[in-house]
């Protein structure tokens, strides 16, 4: 049993820090570079057979994710603060992160990642108060409800409730031009879900999304028309029976599966969305098909931006600042963010 924990949370801990593994392999210099050779493939073939079956994990899962969270800490040297949007009396916790200077602050709205089951504002600190630091704008983290307590629509809908208060002026210092959406992998899905539901309901319209790695997409099998699927969906950390299983957990019933909030790429009008820039991983099974939703969002006459990142696995932005990786999505997120004018204007 002491094993099987320790290698258990040895698992958890690389799929949100694949440093420690590389470590092991590579000197630090390469470690940076994470290239995907032969001896890095065989390893992470081997941690990605390891994988528990999160339908029977994800409450462990959470737990670890709070306790790495609590033995790093917080970081001391970001402004952060609390507070909450209630949604049919229920309280959405909210973390906010102010880069050092002088504000107001641009704002990135992130919704974070783990397959609508797992993930928090708790272990997306330290990968929010980086960005506030290498993009130099304000970060406000939502915490929204998780699956299978809260299924599907519960996530999006607790999404769209506090990007809401942000745009509709409730928010102290906050200039609803200037917010970005945000987020990666599941919550690159809830970014997008968000963008069409503006639209769909008229009450307001977010300018620019981010989307990182974003799911889009209802099937992940075998029989999936995305080619990254069958290519990267058993060995590099995030599978393609991982990402159904998730989805089992968050949806409420079959009809979920054909909503565009639930699978943006299903949507039956692409038109009026924000400026839009998609960042992908080579080695990543969402790939494709988050390609393929900026696709769609072009050839309905939105300003896009593509950018695969080579070498790069799945939930990247999860590594230290100090990786190659991340660093390139720092600049492309910084370039897509300039050439949005919104830094001139303030």
């Amino acid at each position: 049993m002491l094993i099987a924990s320790h290698l258990w949370y040895n698992f958890k801990y690389i799929r949100n820090g694949v440093a420690a593994l590389l470590h092991l392999f590579y000197r630090e210099e390469m470690v940076r570079q994470l290239a995907i050779n032969k001896v890095m493939r065989a390893a992470l073939k081997a941690i990605t057979a390891l994988e528990p079956d999160v339908k029977k994990s994800y409450k462990m899962e959470r737990q670890i994710e709070l306790l790495t969270a609590r033995l790093r800490g917080k970081p001391k040297d970001y402004k952060m603060w609390d507070r909450a949007v209630r949604i049919d009396g229920y309280p959405i916790p909210v973390r906010l992160f102010a880069p050092d200077g002088k504000g107001p602050f641009p704002l990135l709205l992130f919704f974070h990642g783990g397959g609508w089951v797992t993930g928090g504002i708790e272990n997306y600190t330290g990968v929010c108060a980086d960005l506030a630091k290498a993009t130099g704008c304000a970060i406000a983290s939502v915490d929204y409800r998780l699956a299978p307590e809260y299924k599907f629509p519960t996530a999006p809908e607790d999404c769209y409730a506090v990007t809401r208060e942000f745009f509709l002026g409730r928010v102290q210092n906050v200039n609803p031009d200037e917010i970005t959406l945000i987020g990666d992998s599941a919550g690159g899905n809830l970014a997008a879900a968000v963008s069409l539901m503006a639209r769909d309901r008229g009450e307001f319209l977010p300018k620019r999304q981010i989307l990182l790695y974003p799911s889009t997409y209802n099937d992940h099998s075998e029989s999936s028309p995305f080619e990254s699927i069958r290519e990267n969906g058993t060995d590099y950390l995030l599978t393609s029976a991982r990402i159904q299983n998730v989805i089992e957990l968050y949806r409420s019933s079959d009809d979920d599966l054909r909503s565009p909030y639930f699978a943006p790429l299903l949507a039956s009008d692409f038109s009026n969305q924000p400026r839009t820039l998609i960042i992908t991983a080579e080695y990543c099974p969402l790939r494709d098909e988050g390609e393929a939703y900026g696709e769609k969002l072009r050839a309905a006459g939105n300003e896009v931006e593509i950018v695969r990142i080579a070498d790069a696995l799945h939930a990247f932005m999860m590594l230290p600042p100090r990786f190659e990786h991340v660093q390139q999505a720092y600049g492309i997120i910084n370039g897509f963010l300039q050439r949005s004018n919104f830094r001139e204007e303030t």
